[in-house]
């Protein structure tokens, strides 16, 4: 077919930074070298990167030619900005120049993100695209994420993406922008690889997705022609509907109550502020 396209851990001890998935560099050199020196005037503000990833199309692994670059980051700020009285502003943002949009989170408030099973710190932190290496820090704060993990609130918020994406076009016939496709596609496969692996946080990578949950041959093959296919337009363009992926969505969406809530470990918050006072401090 064609488709057409119109644990309980002990407490957190350190590990080594968390390697690239893809040894391929899908970002083109040009592009990459302005990145990273826009990485560098983020820097030269006097913060301190700890993680800075590709996030979106290009690093779930469906790209269009005209996708963004979403580059995200994580940073650290010297000791004394966290002691002020009112506290500063915790993301760092610029408008999207170049088709390149770059943000980041404080890593007080990714921490704090953290503790409530926040699916996007998790994604960050497995993105296959990578445009400095991790401080060491990165792979303790994986560590965290493991430990804190809450299959039911991960699965909630995928269910929530999927249902945001899909709810107008899901029950009704015709064709549908190839971008919503995916991005219905992408959280039915996580609420499907939770339920599949409760105590894993699920990959970020749509191909890594369909690895681990155990599709029909068929069901992967659609998946796979329509992210060629997405490959060869623009986001805008709409798709040929494949009834066997609509029915997948659907239902994947509809069992996430299956998940069952994970409590909060009594020692969350004091591990998860060990961590900031070490970093800070360090």
């Amino acid at each position: 077919m064609t488709v057409q396209v119109h644990d309980p851990i002990d407490p957190i001890d350190p590990i080594d930074p968390i390697d690239p998935i893809d040894p391929i560099d899908p970002i083109d050199p040009a592009v990459r070298r302005e990145i990273e020196q826009r990485l560098d005037a983020v820097e030269a503000t006097g913060v301190r990167l700890l993680m800075a990833v590709e996030s979106g199309s290009r690093a779930w692994g469906f790209p269009s030619p005209d996708s963004d670059y979403d580059v995200r980051f994580v940073y650290v700020r010297p000791r004394d900005w966290y002691l002020s009285l009112v506290p500063g502003r915790d993301v760092i943002e610029h408008p999207i120049v170049d088709e390149i949009d770059l943000n980041g989170w404080d890593v007080r408030k990714t921490l704090g993100l953290l503790l409530k099973s926040n699916a996007v710190v998790s994604e960050w932190m497995q993105s296959p695209i990578r445009y400095r290496p991790d401080d060491r820090f990165i792979g303790r704060l994986a560590t965290l994420a493991d430990a804190l993990l809450d299959p039911r609130a991960l699965a909630h918020h995928y269910a929530n993406l999927g249902r945001s994406q899909s709810n107008r076009w899901l029950d009704r016939s015709g064709e549908v922008p190839v971008k919503k496709y995916f991005y219905a596609l992408r959280p039915a496969l996580a609420v499907r690889a939770l339920r599949l692996a409760p105590t894993v946080r699920p990959p970020m990578n749509l191909q890594a997705l369909v690895a681990v949950t155990d599709l029909p041959a068929s069901l992967a093959d659609r998946i796979a022609e329509l992210v060629e296919a997405k490959s060869r337009t623009n986001e805008r363009s709409n798709g040929t509907r494949v009834p066997e992926i609509d029915r997948f969505i659907a239902e994947e969406l509809a069992r996430v109550t299956e998940l069952q809530a994970a409590p909060m470990r009594a020692d969350a918050e004091a591990l998860a502020s060990e961590l900031f006072v070490e970093l800070v401090n360090s």
